[in-house]
């Protein structure tokens, strides 16, 4: 298990780490303070643990990643994900799974508006409720909601 903290390492080089460095499978990653832009475009099978709450498109564009987040996530987690995971231990702002093309997105908390906005094949899983607008024109996949959605769920739905 590799470890890098954020407040030491600095966004760039953690990223440059996940995608380049294809030695190790296990990473976590700690002292996200809320950065923005945390392991996004991973190309490769690996297991990213983020141990505290991230910012904006944490774990964008992902593909073949796991990634856990054990916290809060902000606007645009796993936007454009075309496969692997990203699981939130947590709540996620807006936006989550946003265009995601493929792989499965489980949030445990609540999912705060257009949760699913255009998602073109995600699986999505919301343990709490999720916001107004949430899979708005969604063209193919599953949002599942196991607490209440917000005003407008579905709307504009194609095939989802």
């Amino acid at each position: 298990m590799n470890t890098l903290d954020l407040q030491t390492d600095g966004l760039r080089k953690i990223n440059q780490s996940l995608q380049f460095e294809t030695d190790a499978n296990d990473w976590t990653i700690t002292s996200p303070m809320g950065q923005h832009a945390i392991a996004c475009g991973l190309t490769t099978p690996i297991n990213v643990t983020i141990d505290g709450h991230t910012g904006f498109y944490t774990a964008g564009m992902n593909q073949h990643a796991n990634v856990t987040i054990n916290g809060h996530t902000g606007v645009g987690c796993a936007e454009n994900m075309m496969s692997g995971s990203v699981r939130v231990k947590g709540n996620a702002s807006q936006a989550a799974g946003a265009t995601a093309h493929g792989g499965l997105l489980v949030i445990e908390g609540d999912a705060s508006s257009r949760c699913g906005i255009s998602m073109k094949g995600v699986d999505i899983v919301v343990g709490g409720s999720v916001g107004h607008m949430s899979a708005f024109m969604g063209q193919l996949g599953n949002l599942v909601v196991c607490g209440d959605a917000g005003e407008a769920l579905g709307d504009s739905l194609y095939e989802a």
